[in-house]
């Protein structure tokens, strides 16, 4: 009985596929190997993520799962579909609607407010205003930021305005969180709060994918996939936390 039931827990399909993955980027006839034979599946309702150290290809994975570039070599599935069939339209539209984005630097557009900050990709999927207001303030009450909604970023410390994007890429309700080094830029004690959300979402059934150096932050997920050289080195269940 146990083989039958993990043999079709097996059969079920990934929200993410990647087989050999491959980057390769060429600069004036000189190779860079990025990524090498990458071999990941994230199930819906995971935390995951990805560690190693500085250029090891941390984010380039990470720009790949985004549809923010595409694998030299290799098949990528989102949701049982290849990547490598969709125009660019399509991809832009997914990006839109599927995959949430949390970036080192916040990427927030400076004269506009909390508020329109994150109302801004609901605008491009021409959502009704009543709609979109409702989006943008339910996602600002869960990171706790709905007070701050009419204050510009410069108003704002950098744990709040990460906070902010982080609502941002909550609002639209993608299938899967892309966090690339979210606590680069904050001091520890905004680093660990930040995490503290990013976990309480994802026990809130928030499926996650989280690149990282520091192994503080990593134990933070419930599996952690080691890149070195381009390629994955070891993965390892990690203790969940409480």
């Amino acid at each position: 009985m146990t083989e039958l039931l993990e043999g079709n827990f097996a059969m079920e399909p990934s929200l993410i596929h990647l087989e050999g993955v491959t980057k390769v980027f060429y600069t004036d006839e000189v190779e860079t190997h990025a990524l090498a034979k990458i071999h990941l599946d994230i199930q819906p309702g995971e935390y995951v993520s990805i560690a190693g150290p500085s250029g090891c290809g941390k984010s380039t994975l990470l720009s790949i799962l985004g549809l923010l570039d595409t694998p030299s070599e290799g098949r990528y599935l989102l949701k049982d579909r290849p990547v490598e069939s969709l125009s660019l339209s399509e991809r832009c539209r997914i990006r839109n609607r599927e995959i949430g984005f949390i970036f080192q630097n916040f990427n927030l557009i400076g004269d506009l407010t909390v508020f329109e900050n994150v109302e801004l990709p609901l605008t491009y999927r021409g959502m009704p205003a009543a709609e979109r207001k409702q989006r943008v303030n339910e996602s600002l009450e869960k990171v706790g930021m709905l007070h701050r909604a009419r204050h510009l970023p410069s108003q704002l410390s950098g744990g709040q305005q990460q906070r902010v994007a982080v609502a941002r890429a909550l609002s639209g309700q993608p299938a899967i969180l892309l966090a690339d080094e979210p606590t680069g830029n904050l001091d520890s004690a905004n680093g660990e709060a930040v995490m503290e959300l990013l976990h309480n979402l994802h026990r809130e059934g928030a499926t996650i994918c989280m690149v990282t150096h520091d192994a503080r932050f990593a134990r933070h997920a419930g599996r952690t996939v080691h890149l070195f050289d381009g390629q994955v080195v070891e993965e390892q269940q990690t203790a969940s936390l409480n």
